[in-house]
This record gives C-alpha cells, sequence and structure tokens, in this order.
C-alpha cells in the first residue's frame, strides 16, 4: 500500500462516515454533532482493486493558538503534510463557507494532489451545493454519499492513476538488498546518485535526539524538536548532499522516525501508528543509525531495534547522542564498547559513533561510519579467496563428526551482496551446530574486513549428484534387451 489518503474537512461534514466506508469497519466514532474526532485515525482502505493507507482527521477549524482546536488543526495540517493525496470534503447540503474558501487556499499551497469532494449529495437538495464547490478552484467536484455508498466509482476514477504513481515512486525509491553474485562473485553495484541517493533511517526510542540530530545535518530546524519525547510522530524522508571538511559531499535520503517504546507502553493510537511507520522506515533504508541517549544507553528497546535492522540485513551504525553533557567520558566509552559487544554479538565490530546533536561534534565521524558501513554491506569476496580462507578455518578447527559421521565442507561461493550472503556446500548440513556457523561468520568478517553488517550464510547439501549414478545399471538393461531381440 503505497498511496496515503487523507480526509479532511470541517467538522460535521462526514469525514469518519466516509473512513469507515474506505476501510470496511466502524473504526471511527460517528455522532450528528460537529468534533466528534479529535486525532489522527489510520486503516486499510480499499476501493475495489486499489489498496491504500486512509487517514481520518479532525474538523479543520479557524483557530492558530495551543488552544484543543488549534492542536488538532496542527496535527490535521501534518497529515495533510504526509498525505500522497488529500481528500478535501465539504458538506453539498450547506454549500461552501467562508472556512471552506479558507481551508481550500491552504490545500492548494500544502498538498500535492488534493480531490474535492461534495458530501451527502444525495437527492436534488444538494444539487446547488454541488455547482457552489466550483468555485473553489480545485477541479470538478466528485459527488458523494459517505452514508450510502454513492458516487465511489468516481472517487475510484481519480484514485487510479494517483495510486499508480505513488506504487512507481515506491518502486524507484525502495533500496536494492539480495543482489545476487554469478560464480566468480561479480554483479554491478549500485551507485550513489543524485537519482538514486543512499537512504538513511534514523531511529531510537523517543527523545534520543533524532530530529535535533537531522536538523545539525540538514543545517536547518527543518523538523519539530523540543524537551517532550515523542513529538515526531510519522516518519519523514529529507535530501540533503552531506558535505565533509575537504567539499566531497554524498546525496542521502535520511528517514526521521518516531520513536519506538516497548509495545506494552504504546497505548495511544497515534503513537502505534508512528511506530509502524519507523518500522517501514528501516525496510526503506540501506544504513540504519540507531540513536542512543549516553545518559541510558542499551535498554531493552535499543537491543530489540538493532536487532530488528540486522533481521532485515541492513547495515547498522550505532550512535550515542549527547555526549556533551558527559562528564567521565574515557570510562564511559569503555563501558558502552563492552555492552555493545556483549549484549549485541550479531553486529560485532559495527561502528560505535559518539555525537552531539545540540553542538554538532562528531557529525564528520558519523558520517564516515555511515559511508564505510554501506561499503562493507556490498563488500564482494572473490571465490578462490573464499575456498582458500575455508581451508585455513577447517584446518584450524574441523567441523563436529555428530553419530561419527564426519561433516565435509567442499565448496564455498558468495551468492549475494547488500548484505554479503555466502553458500557453503557440504554435507549433511542439517547436522551443522549453530556454534560452528557462528565460528565462520566470525571468521569472515575478521579476515575479510567487514564489521558489523550482517552476514548470511547457508549451509547446502550437495547430495549424490553423481551424474553417472544408475547410468550403467540401465545402459546394462538396454543391451541385454537389443541382444534379445537380435536373437
Amino acid at each position: 500500500m503505497s498511496l496515503t489518503l487523507a480526509i479532511v474537512g470541517r467538522p460535521n461534514v462526514g469525514k469518519s462516515t466516509l473512513f469507515n466506508r474506505l476501510v470496511g469497519k466502524r473504526l471511527a466514532l460517528v455522532d450528528d454533532q460537529p468534533g466528534v474526532t479529535r486525532d489522527l485515525r489510520e486503516g486499510e482502505g480499499r476501493l475495489a482493486d486499489l489498496r491504500f493507507t486512509v487517514i481520518d482527521t479532525a474538523g479543520l477549524e479557524d483557530a492558530t493558538d495551543d488552544s484543543l482546536q488549534g492542536r488538532m488543526r496542527r496535527l490535521t495540517e501534518r497529515a495533510v503534510d504526509m498525505a500522497d493525496v488529500c481528500l478535501f470534503m465539504i458538506d453539498a447540503r450547506v454549500g461552501v463557507t467562508p472556512t471552506d474558501e479558507l481551508f481550500a487556499d491552504i490545500l492548494r499551497k500544502r498538498s500535492k494532489h488534493v480531490i474535492l469532494a461534495a458530501n451527502k449529495a444525495e437527492g436534488s437538495a444538494a444539487d446547488a451545493g454541488v455547482l457552489e464547490a466550483y468555485n473553489l478552484g480545485l477541479g470538478e467536484p466528485v459527488r458523494l454519499s459517505g452514508e450510502h455508498g454513492e458516487g465511489m466509482t468516481d472517487l475510484y476514477t481519480q484514485l487510479m492513476p494517483l495510486a499508480d504513481a505513488a506504487e512507481e515512486q515506491a518502486q524507484d525509491e525502495a533500496p536494492e538488498t539480495d543482489i545476487e553474485l554469478d560464480e566468480d562473485g561479480e554483479g554491478e553495484t549500485p551507485l550513489i546518485t543524485a537519482a538514486k541517493p543512499l537512504q538513511v533511517a534514523v531511529v531510537g526510542r523517543p527523545n534520543a535526539g533524532k530530529s535535533t540530530l537531522i536538523n545539525k545535518i540538514m543545517g536547518e530546524d527543518r523538523l519539530l524538536t523540543g524537551p517532550e519525547a515523542g513529538i515526531t510522530r510519522d516518519a519523514i524522508s529529507l535530501r540533503v548532499d552531506w558535505a565533509d571538511p575537504d567539499g566531497d559531499s554524498t546525496p542521502m535520503r535520511i528517514f526521521d522516525t518516531a520513536g519506538m517504546r516497548k509495545k506494552a507502553k504504546v497505548q495511544e493510537k497515534l503513537e502505534k501508528l508512528s511506530v509502524s511507520d519507523g518500522l517501514r522506515a528501516v525496510k526503506f533504508a540501506e544504513v540504519v543509525v540507531v540513536l542512543l541517549d549516553a545518559a541510558i544507553p542499551f535498554e531493552q528497546q535499543d537491543l530489540r531495534i538493532a536487532d530488528l535492522a540486522e533481521r532485515e540485513g541492513r547495515a547498522v551504525v550505532i550512535a550515542v547522542n549527547k555526549w556533551d553533557i558527559e562528564e567521565d567520558k574515557q570510562e564511559k566509552l569503555r563501558d558502552l564498547k563492552e555492552s555493545f559487544e556483549r549484549l549485541l554479538p550479531q553486529l560485532r565490530g559495527a561502528p560505535l559513533i559518539t555525537v552531539s546533536a545540540k553542538t554538532g561534534r562528531g557529525l564528520e565521524r558519523l558520517r564516515a561510519a555511515i559511508l564505510r558501513a554501506h561499503n562493507v554491506w556490498n563488500r564482494r569476496v572473490p571465490t578462490a579467496a573464499l575456498n582458500r580462507w575455508l581451508t585455513a578455518m577447517l584446518e584450524q578447527h574441523p567441523p563436529p563428526a555428530p553419530q561419527g559421521r564426519r561433516i565435509k565442507l567442499r565448496y564455498m561461493t558468495q551468492a549475494k551482496t547488500r548484505p554479503p550472503g555466502f553458500v557453503v556446500m557440504c554435507s549433511h548440513p542439517d547436522k551443522m551446530p549453530e556454534s560452528y556457523n557462528r565460528y565462520l561468520i566470525n571468521g569472515l568478517r575478521e579476515d575479510f574486513d567487514m564489521p558489523g553488517t550482517p552476514i548470511r550464510l547457508t549451509l547446502r547439501g550437495q547430495g549424490d549428484k553423481n551424474p553417472y549414478k544408475g547410468r550403467r545399471k540401465k545402459n546394462a538393461g538396454a543391451l541385454a534387451k537389443h541382444l534379445k531381440g537380435r536373437a
């Protein structure tokens, strides 16, 4: 589901009724009185063969202060910014109001695509309101009845080309992973270009300083920050050419994500959506920066986030923020490295960088670590070198002999990259203990300079692939039959 559709409009125009119809469930509370919806609500919408994410929003109020209505409006505006398409609803029986005109002007400036919908349009009483909707300058209105399901075909016609374009964009932006290599470990390495920038996700617990760090990288306050935890609600991607001190720049797309808390603590619906958005950002990234708070590093949730990135096969960089307020830096760094090696053995050797998002200290080291992690993620090892290495590893520590039968490792090659994936042809692969797999993976990391990156090792049984097996018996039978015929 690549397309995101936000339903916006004044209070009580029927947004939640249409939302319930599109998701096929009564997820949103519906009532005749205005202002029932106060928060964002997200669901999986479907319209014929279209599948998309649909967001129900609070009614747009003409308030910009810190009142409840003002905060609801800001939340709705955020939904407008993150959505691919906005469905702007008016009440056809009431007609166009001054508030509708005000918000139509806002949507023209803020939204990429706006579909105008005249709701409650069943019957002739709505005709005047539908005609009036043309004055908003948002094109031809779709005549709808969310309650009775009228006008869904016209809505489908408007959404279909936008859904196709969003799907195409998602495919273009998705990183190439698990790239197949030939027998010699050769294959084309995707280059970092302006069209295909390096994709980096910054993840971590709430209030670790993710948005502050990205603002410092961007060189401007592009993201809302503050002392409160959980300000960021959705995954936001920003483009930047991140330059080193010598002026060499690398095009990057950086994803700022909502803080991920323990599942038991995630009560608010919006925060659940935010966490799922962060998980999607990990899947769209090539390098994942796990940002820790120096005061409370390596809590259980930090470990889960790092493990998720490793399981998704992404390169990982650990960054420890708020280092500027740390007093005993040497001892703290020693403790951090010890904890890292002990708690995340699957990411052994991954870079651990200390930074201060507030002052910008350590950003050059972070940039270098991201590029190095990306380089290792693309690492290729020639087959000849792998097999010489495998022979040495077997001599140093032979595999076990379960039930007295020695496991023979015959041949090794690299089958994939992004992340590096290796295949070992052997006898009895199902009998190989996990400890020996770890021995080989740790050896690959150390001897071929692949610290921190996920490594996939597959043991494959050769079986009995003798092409002549059974052929002698078959040939003997054919000869006997031939001689019998001649006799």
